[in-house]
């Protein structure tokens, strides 16, 4: 089920989105010529940036079993982006059948593939709204829909909110969508770090505010408090290849990436 209140059809294919510069760093198909220039652009200043995002998505699959196992059988997937196999859903559903998950993302392209992510097991239900969090009330009105509000719900927040910049609210955002979630229910997060590189954030900064989308890097203390109030799992926030490392993972190198997972009290 969508909801769009946009349509799909309109794609401004002349400026990169970063949903779509994410898709290329993936080795996606779902991305235009100024993506791939801008993708590119970035990949002259983070040599790595293909490996960084391999590994942001290897921790959404970790990070998934992990609350799956935990009991967390709803989902909430803010800035969910082009699909690619397996999503949260997939993961999640492999380990309980019935799970449901609410999708959320503002790339028109996004929604015009949203059939692939609402593709799940029978006993389970996925649904996907074009939104932004930037409109969080909106995201969890539809989210309300279709999700349990009086059982714990895994709040994603994968690699988003370094596009959300300080005079944005960042911290008030996250804190508007974990108030109404239960006792028991978890935020996972990723978030990108100046602190290996802090003189080439400027240049990235403006190759993504060239499509609109600024950037912002932000240091261990600064993603740390997104977490704020919540209990944090083990081992805390750390790089991304350090927070629970399977043998399923095709980056092992340490990451210019934050990650975390916490439990509501």
């Amino acid at each position: 089920m969508t909801d769009q209140g946009f349509s799909a059809d309109y794609i401004d294919t002349s400026v990169p989105h970063s949903a779509r510069m994410y898709d290329w760093f993936l080795d996606g198909k779902d991305h235009y010529a100024a993506d791939v220039v801008a993708a590119k652009k970035v990949m002259t200043l983070m040599p790595g940036v293909k490996d960084t995002a391999r590994s942001n998505r290897e921790f959404m699959h970790r990070a998934t079993r992990y609350l799956s196992q935990a009991g967390v059988n709803q989902f909430l997937d803010i800035g969910t982006g082009i699909p690619t196999e397996p999503n949260l859903h997939q993961v999640a559903q492999r380990i309980t059948p019935n799970a449901r998950v609410v999708y959320a993302d503002n790339d028109p392209i996004v929604l015009r593939h949203a059939e692939a992510l609402l593709l799940g097991t029978p006993e389970g239900r996925t649904a996907y709204i074009h939104a932004d969090i930037r409109s969080p009330e909106i995201v969890l009105s539809y989210a309300q829909d279709h999700l349990d509000f009086t059982r714990p719900i895994g709040l994603s927040l994968v690699a988003l909110m370094q596009f959300v910049t300080d005079d944005q609210g960042p911290y008030r955002i996250v804190k508007r969508l974990l108030d109404p979630l239960v006792p028991g229910s978890y935020l996972m997060l990723s978030h990108v770090t100046w602190e290996f590189d802090p003189e080439i954030w400027e240049r990235v900064d403006a190759i993504y505010r060239a499509g609109g989308t600024p950037v912002k890097a932000r240091s261990h203390d600064e993603v740390t408090r997104f977490f704020d109030g919540l209990e944090m799992r083990d081992p805390g926030v750390t790089l991304s290849t350090r927070w629970h490392p399977d043998d399923e993972m095709r980056v092992r190198d340490e990451q210019p990436l934050y990650v975390g997972v916490a439990r509501k009290t």
